[in-house]
């Protein structure tokens, strides 16, 4: 019996090779052809996704209240409290050709994400070959202090991503520049982080255009003129800069000019540098600590491409390097009085 078997086997050995081989030989598309119908494929219908922790009934800002009354639940709903979830699933949702906004409650929470961000989102494109992206995808997160957060609901992390290629990281200052700023972000083709300073979704007031209206990316804004030095910051910080300017001008008789960074990577340094040219003085402020914070990768490229033409040594007046903290929040902030004493010291050196 055992002989009987291993002739069998030998024989069906032998002619699956005789099948096979010249299957092999002339490809495997002969196999896929010789099928008696052809395959169409479905297509993934183009449609607009948000979602997100309590996006649902409008979030904890009320970002987007009103929204799944609108468009309904399959379109805008909650998700389960797991940022690293939000954000593969958003990744996915992407790639198969949905325009998708995944919100992050607080850009604290971020940072269980931040694998699914930078190791697949920023690299989904270079992996593939750009054969497959996902640049419809964009992650809000609303960032910075709000006078009450603490530690937990307070940091700025745009210079953790910043050190990302692939990724864009824009951070408006106001009401009209978010609108405009969030939709250039919806439909750039590439993965964007969209941090939102929370404390200006109570205290900034604007008229917004209902039209559709979008601002270009990596593009700084100079908000006022000066000649003496410049002042540098994004988001919240810029509000700071200018009251700092005025101070500047009434007690020291020194003109600044303020710029708003708009875009943390990849960012505008022609704007930034010709500026710097002509005053000679940089103050770059921002809420996050001041080492490693973007304002380091500023002041290197400013010495590197504007030394001749520096009066005194480019000056970062930033978060401290301590947790962010609740009742010593006040001196934590680059308020306008750290600003101002940075501006002295810069006209005096």
């Amino acid at each position: 019996m055992v002989g009987v078997l291993q002739k069998l086997s030998v024989a069906w050995r032998l002619g699956r090779q005789a099948v096979f081989r010249p299957v092999v030989q002339a490809g495997w598309q002969h196999v896929r052809n010789s099928s008696h119908f052809t395959y169409y494929p479905d297509t993934v219908p183009e449609s607009h996704v948000i979602f997100g922790e309590d996006v649902g009934f409008g979030g904890v800002f009320r970002c987007t209240i009103g929204l799944q009354d609108k468009f309904g639940k399959d379109r805008v709903f909650n998700t389960p409290l797991c940022e690293q979830g939000i954000a593969g699933f958003a990744i996915g949702s992407a790639v198969g050709g949905a325009t998708t906004i995944a919100e992050m409650q607080f850009a604290d929470y971020i940072f269980p994400a931040f694998d699914q961000i930078v190791n697949e989102a920023a690299k989904y494109r270079y992996r593939s070959g750009n054969l497959f992206n996902c640049g419809k995808l964009t992650i809000r997160a609303p960032c910075g202090a709000v006078g009450h957060g603490g530690l937990y609901h307070s940091q700025s992390p745009e210079a953790y991503f910043s050190h990302t290629p692939g990724l864009k990281v824009v951070v408006p200052r106001g009401p009209i520049k978010a609108k405009g700023l969030l939709l250039s972000c919806i439909r750039d083709d590439n993965p964007c982080i969209f941090l939102e300073p929370k404390v200006l979704y109570r205290s900034a007031v604007e008229m917004v255009p209902t039209s559709d209206y979008t601002y270009p990316l990596s593009s700084a804004d100079i908000l006022l003129e000066g000649e003496d030095i410049t002042l540098l910051g994004w988001g919240t910080q810029v509000h700071v800069l200018r009251e700092v300017a005025e101070l500047a001008r009434e007690q020291l008789n020194v003109s600044c000019e303020v710029i708003d960074l708009v875009t943390i990577l990849p960012w505008d340094q022609q704007t930034v540098c010709n500026s710097v040219k002509k005053t000679g003085r940089l103050i770059v402020a921002h809420e996050a600590p001041v080492t490693s914070g973007f304002g380091a990768e500023i002041a290197a490229a400013v010495q590197s491409e504007c030394f001749l033409h520096l009066e005194a040594p480019v000056e970062r007046v930033c978060g401290f390097d301590t947790p962010f903290p609740h009742i010593f929040e006040p001196f934590y902030l680059p308020d306008k009085w750290r600003c101002l004493s940075a501006v002295k010291k810069m006209m005096n050196y």
